[in-house]
């Protein structure tokens, strides 16, 4: 996700081993103001989805945490799932959302002449994530050659 201020950075650093604990990931953390109040909003995800019992349960561990060792008040504290349709960025979305279907935009063609697809996430190592797609090819692609990666939704 995009680039956290400062406090943001900081309640993520405080939180996210603590997600880990209860086997969730922390995928992002904002502070901003929405009209007269600062939020702090921590987003979390697990392989299988988050439900609002995770979001109230993490909420509530968290929340006197952060109270005693962030260095700035939020006027609202907020857990969230990050939601369907965020993009995948680090490798570790790769790896939570293996066997799953992703639509895939990468920056140059790969070796079939595709720049768009939707695969199965088949795989990851190191930077590198494998896509099988549906014909049967495997594609092979750094992290870096790719543009942008969603979870495909079929209605």
């Amino acid at each position: 996700m995009a680039k956290r201020s400062k406090i943001a950075q900081e309640a993520f650093d405080i939180a996210e081993p603590e997600a880990r604990k209860l086997g969730f990931d922390l995928v992002d953390a904002e502070y901003k103001k929405e009209g007269q109040q600062m939020f702090l909003r921590l987003f979390i995800d697990k392989k299988g989805g988050i439900s609002i019992d995770d979001c109230e349960t993490f909420s509530k561990l968290i929340d006197p945490i952060l109270d005693e060792r962030l260095h700035h008040d939020a006027d609202v504290f907020e857990v969230s799932s990050p939601g369907l349709t965020r993009p995948l960025t680090g490798i570790s979305d790769y790896i939570r959302y293996e066997g799953e279907k992703v639509d895939v935009k990468l920056f140059a063609a790969d070796a079939s002449g595709d720049k768009s697809f939707t695969a199965v996430i088949a795989g990851t190592e190191d930077e590198e994530v494998l896509f099988a797609k549906e014909d049967g090819t495997e594609i092979r692609t750094a992290l870096k050659d790719i543009s942008k990666a969603v979870r495909h939704i079929d209605f």
